[in-house]
């Protein structure tokens, strides 16, 4: 059997007994299969490969000036192959075991400000068509509930649905990463986006009825294979949304405003466990770098506009 055979056998295995969603099996079947062709450049592959060959091709990203993140990322996934791999029997040893992924600094997120969230949502409301009804029911969900980019375009339309009942709980029903599942409380302005955009959603339908019946199900519908909308998408449409608003269009993303959803809770006393199960995140860690951004915000705040900062900064 040869190793794309394993990796798919891995990918399986991620997805039956990990609950690996399709955009991480992607991510996994990429870097597995990145490692696999600059192993083959030796005549070895990640099935027969020692530790001082994936040092090599570590050595070696790091000259073409690959991002640590992204080595890291990358020996990850070899780390859970090659582990899957022995348990298997597919082989004895493990040779990504010992290895230590390049140093990399951690980098606070990009957060907006108040100010550029209201740009975004002054410039959304003042479109009443179609698509503009469409993206402001998806920035209003995004920012009232955090969610992933993957998680709101996917939305069902049976959750949308159930929301704008009168006598329905206004929270959404999320499944995220690990299928485990959460409440999202959507806000009076959010719920009031939704309902305008099922009033005209009929018309973002696909012509083709085989599409149509793809995309029926999905909040957000499109002709392409999925039947809802492509993150890729909804990003491009934000970042238009942001030059249109007159914002520096490369500092405004999904995951940004997912970043300005947590920040501007913990800015107001939300708890940060509170923000963690929002979020989504399977350990507080993870929530625990917006206590640094706030942390780094403060500081910024007093550099600015204390008194003394100033005279601080000729002495020093």
């Amino acid at each position: 059997m040869s190793t794309v055979h394993h990796i798919d056998a891995f990918l399986e295995m991620m997805a039956a007994e990990r609950g690996a969603s399709e955009n991480t099996l992607v991510a996994y079947h990429r870097d597995l299969t990145g490692w696999e062709a600059s192993l083959s450049k030796t005549n070895s592959s990640i099935l027969t490969c020692g530790t001082g060959a994936l040092e090599a091709v570590l050595a070696n990203w790091a000259k073409a000036g690959l991002a640590p993140s992204t080595a890291a990322r990358k020996l990850s996934a070899l780390k859970q192959f090659c582990l899957f791999a022995q348990m298997d029997g597919l082989r004895k040893d493990n040779p990504a075991h010992s290895l230590r992924g390049p140093k990399q600094g951690r980098a606070l997120p990009k957060i907006l400000s108040h100010n550029d969230i209201d740009a975004l949502f002054d410039t959304v409301e003042a479109d009443a068509s179609v698509k503009g009804l469409r993206l402001r029911a998806q920035l209003e969900i995004l920012y009232a509930g955090g969610l992933r980019v993957s998680e709101l375009v996917s939305l069902k339309l049976t959750a949308a649905s159930r929301v704008i009942q009168k006598d329905s709980s206004p929270c959404l029903i999320i499944k995220g990463k690990g299928n485990r599942e959460r409440l999202i409380p959507l806000t009076g302005a959010a719920i009031r986006a939704i309902e305008d955009w099922l009033e005209v959603r009929d018309a973002a339908l696909p012509k083709s009825e085989i599409a149509k019946d793809r995309a029926k199900g999905y909040l957000f519908p499109s002709p392409g294979k999925s039947g809802h909308m492509s993150r890729e998408r909804f990003a491009q449409l934000l970042k238009q949304l942001a030059r249109e608003s007159r914002l520096d269009a490369a500092l405004i993303s999904p995951h940004s405003l997912r970043h300005a959803f947590a920040t501007h809770l913990l800015e107001r006393g939300a708890d940060l466990r509170a923000v963690q199960t929002l979020l989504g995140h399977a350990d507080i860690a993870t929530t625990q770098i917006y206590t640094h951004v706030l942390d780094a915000q403060m500081q910024r705040l007093v550099e600015d506009h204390h008194p003394l900062a100033s005279l601080t900064k000729k002495t020093a």
